[in-house]
């Protein structure tokens, strides 16, 4: 349910039009309105799409006190594995969630490896990730056990990291209960939320306190226009594909430890490097081992911190390594590279090492397995011999000024009438839907919104992306295409 005010409404209130100007903007609402569209509902549709980054989420805490529970309750869905035993670990630690009206990101930093870490160890690493990650921290405690020292040890980690903090009571699941809850006022976070995870209750009130100090959106941390710094770059992939070392060739030093052991580097090390009079900030993430759940311990976090690091950047630095053939990690990477919306180049590493019949193989495997993906920059390197060093800072402005770029609505819309005419929806049911009239709402990545007079396929949405790629560039970067249907009440003269 949107509340946001109709256009030229009494009050003045200015409301968020995406990427789209003021004189755009009355231009493509009057439009809307000729087309018969609810423009409450296409003023909301501009709005969510022209969001830019959401807010993080992150639900941290000691093992087996509910958080994946929680998240699930949260999210409205069960996707996070819950077991009644700590260290369950997971494939996906990122979810979309709303409430009131408002859309954030959830973190499940749930996993953790006692056992090879060791229990402070794992909190650390648990902390570490809410101040690297977060917007804002739910902080999980076990109602009925009351506050342990590990808890008091999650505390002082949180304090240090300056994030706003809501606490959340778990297990409450009666009145009997809140004066439980009421001894975790000593943890000194403020007021505990009495919640039951499990069955829903005061979930709601818990999640009105987090609205209350979760931000619209992540502050500005992107460079460009002198706003964030330097222009920041994830170099991510695979243990031992050769991230370290593309970065020291790059710098033209041994600014990190490579070693032929897989696995060095644990923590994103960032350097500023000057190249070409443009200094850009390159951080050296440690790589993503197979699927998180058969990671251990330090492996583990270290996934999750290229995650942060990944949804910091503009740029996602894709390493692959062209001596094998490309894996599931492989693809896992990329997937999260689009699903965090980052411009994207993807580095084929140790080329000098390959034969013909590699080579012939390997493309083979790339149209196959990166088709999804072809708008990509693609490079191929050699981190140890230096070759084809110059084409990296090359691809990735290519790629952000993909990220960045955008289409005037009106000549968005001529496209698309051009496109529609020459190429309609197919006939569905005895009906064609059309695509009416779109904008772009927003940038990095590029976000289309598309108003219809029914529902349009995915096979025909993948045909707009790909004319769109045709026509305007966007090489680089994903788009994000959303289609809200005109309701049955009749086109306005």
């Amino acid at each position: 349910m949107n509340d946001h005010i109709q256009p030229g409404g009494p009050d003045g209130v200015e409301h968020d039009h995406g990427a789209l100007g003021d004189a755009e903007y009355a231009e493509f609402m009057e439009l809307a309105a000729e087309e018969g569209f609810d423009l409450e509902d296409v003023e909301g549709a501009i709005e969510e799409a022209g969001h830019g980054p959401l807010p993080v989420l992150a639900v941290v805490g000691r093992p087996n006190v509910g958080k994946s529970t929680l998240v699930n309750r949260i999210i409205g869905r069960r996707e996070a594995v819950v077991e009644d035993k700590p260290g369950v670990t997971r494939d996906r630690v990122t979810y979309e969630a709303e409430w009131a009206g408002r859309r954030f990101k959830v973190v499940d930093t749930g996993g953790w490896e006692q056992d090879v870490l060791g229990i402070d160890a794992s909190v650390a690493a648990q902390a570490e990730y809410a101040i690297e990650a977060a917007d804002a921290v739910v902080f999980v405690v076990d109602a009925k056990v009351g506050a342990t020292d590990t808890d008091e040890a999650v505390v002082r980690l949180l304090r240090k990291a300056g994030k706003p903090v809501v606490l959340c009571a778990n297990k409450v699941d009666g009145p009997s209960g809140e004066a439980d809850a009421a001894y975790l006022w000593s943890l000194g976070l403020g007021e505990p939320h009495p919640v039951s995870a499990l069955h829903g209750r005061g979930t709601g009130d818990m999640l009105d306190a987090v609205l209350d100090v979760l931000p619209d959106a992540p502050e500005q941390s992107f460079g460009g226009a002198g706003i964030g710094g330097p222009r920041r770059i994830a170099l991510i992939g695979r243990p031992n594909v050769g991230k370290s070392s593309l970065l020291n060739k790059v710098a033209g030093e041994e600014r990190v430890v490579v070693n032929e052991v897989a696995g060095t580097t644990r923590d994103p090390v960032d350097e500023l490097i000057d190249l070409g009079g443009v200094t850009w900030k390159f951080v050296d993430t440690a790589g993503i081992r197979k699927r998180v759940h058969l990671q251990q311990g330090a492996d583990y976090y270290a996934s999750l911190r290229t995650a942060a690091a990944v949804e910091k950047a503009e740029v996602a630095v894709i390493l692959i390594d062209a001596a094998e053939s490309i894996s599931v990690q492989d693809q896992r990477i990329v997937t999260m590279a689009v699903e965090a919306g980052r411009a994207m180049v993807i580095a084929y590493n140790k080329w000098d090492t390959l034969d013909e019949e590699r080579r012939y193989y390997l493309e083979r495997e790339i149209e196959t397995e990166f088709g999804q993906v072809a708008w990509a920059p693609r490079v191929n390197v050699s981190a140890r011999t230096g070759r084809h060093m110059e084409k990296v800072v090359p691809a990735i402005e290519t790629a952000l000024a993909g990220w960045e770029t955008r289409v005037p609505t009106g000549r968005l819309n001529a496209f698309l009438g051009e496109l529609v005419a020459a190429h309609p929806h197919p006939i569905r049911g005895g009906k064609q839907p059309r695509i009416l009239f779109g904008t772009q709402a927003g940038t990095k990545p590029p976000r289309f919104v598309l108003f219809a007079s029914g529902f349009i396929e995915a096979g025909y949405r993948r045909f707009i992306e790909r004319r769109l790629r045709e026509e305007f560039g966007f090489e680089g970067t994903p788009i994000h295409i959303s289609v809200r249907v005109r309701e049955k009440r009749g086109k306005k003269k």
